[in-house]
């Protein structure tokens, strides 16, 4: 069984927006939804936010198109089920780009071709048990970043039976594109929520985007022009009791867990999805030499 729990909540969104009250604007516009399976949601000051929302709508579905694990027309499904996929759409090769590079950046901490290994955890718990070494190792076998080839003509496995999650970047890669597409439409102040936070401008209270990280210290951060990812190895789980997560060290074919709980606050959402991700699986001083400018929260 898998369940999601989400660890980042909006604090400026979720207090003002029920009750607005005459010093917030007239156009603040909010929708909530699913993206790629997490809560979502946007939050948008314009005179014109209603069209606005519906043209970010319309982004994230094409998105979901190309990076969802479970839509069977989706590029990714293609991807793993065929083993190859002609023609990617750009944002495939980009965000297969940028994870290319969080894989170096961690030492490959961060592997989407963790999928195999993820897949078997899913299909032995479900069915009563875990897998046996012997199993993990013939799936290692298979899995790993190592075994992919792209460019923009053609992406395809060198390893039959290899898969890809993008569950780990695609959340915040999509922040970042409904953000830019919304600024590129004259939105100054908006907070893009698709499992991932990107903040830009100010909150309808007229501060930062103020965001709670939902750790056991009780953390707040406020965001303007930045993002916050958040990580937990139990934040999704195999079995019932909550006690497999789904994080898998893809180095060991094991469910990892360094840390209970990692945020990164960063330039990009994607950025800080991918390094957020991998982080579980890293001591400190292996974050602390992989973090660059970003910001780290355990």
């Amino acid at each position: 069984m898998t369940t999601r729990r989400r660890f980042l909540s909006i604090l400026a969104g979720s207090a003002i927006l029920p009750s607005l009250g005459t010093s917030a604007s007239a156009d603040v516009a909010s929708w909530k939804g699913v993206v790629l399976g997490a809560n979502a949601r946007i939050i948008l000051d314009h005179p014109q936010a209603d069209r606005l929302i519906s043209m970010a709508l319309a982004e994230i579905n094409r998105l979901e198109n190309i990076f969802s694990l479970h839509r069977t027309g989706s590029q990714l499904s293609a991807l793993n089920r065929d083993g190859q996929l002609t023609d990617p759409a750009f944002e495939m090769v980009e965000l297969l780009s940028l994870s290319s590079r969080i894989h170096r950046r961690t030492n490959g901490a961060f592997d989407p071709g963790v999928q195999p290994l993820w897949a078997l955890y899913a299909e032995q718990v479900s069915a009563g048990s875990r897998p046996t070494q012997q199993q993990i190792d013939k799936t290692l076998r298979r899995a790993g970043w190592q075994h992919l080839r792209f460019d923009t003509a053609e992406i395809r496995f060198a390893r039959t039976g290899m898969a890809l999650t993008l569950n780990g970047i695609a959340q915040g890669y999509i922040a970042d594109k409904v953000t830019a597409l919304l600024r590129r439409n004259g939105v100054e102040n908006v907070m893009v929520n698709t499992g991932e936070i990107m903040g830009t401008g100010q909150a309808p209270d007229g501060r930062d985007w103020l965001v709670h990280l939902g750790n056991a210290k009780g953390k707040q951060i406020r965001l303007n022009n930045r993002a916050v990812a958040t990580s937990a190895p139990l934040g999704t789980s195999f079995d019932q009791n909550g006690k497999i997560g789904h994080i898998i060290d893809p180095r060991t074919g094991l469910p990892g867990a360094k840390h209970a709980q990692v945020s990164v606050v960063a330039r990009t959402a994607a950025e800080a999805d991918g390094l957020s991700t991998a982080f579980c699986l890293m001591t400190k001083a292996e974050i602390d030499a992989a973090k660059g400018d970003t910001t780290v929260y355990l």
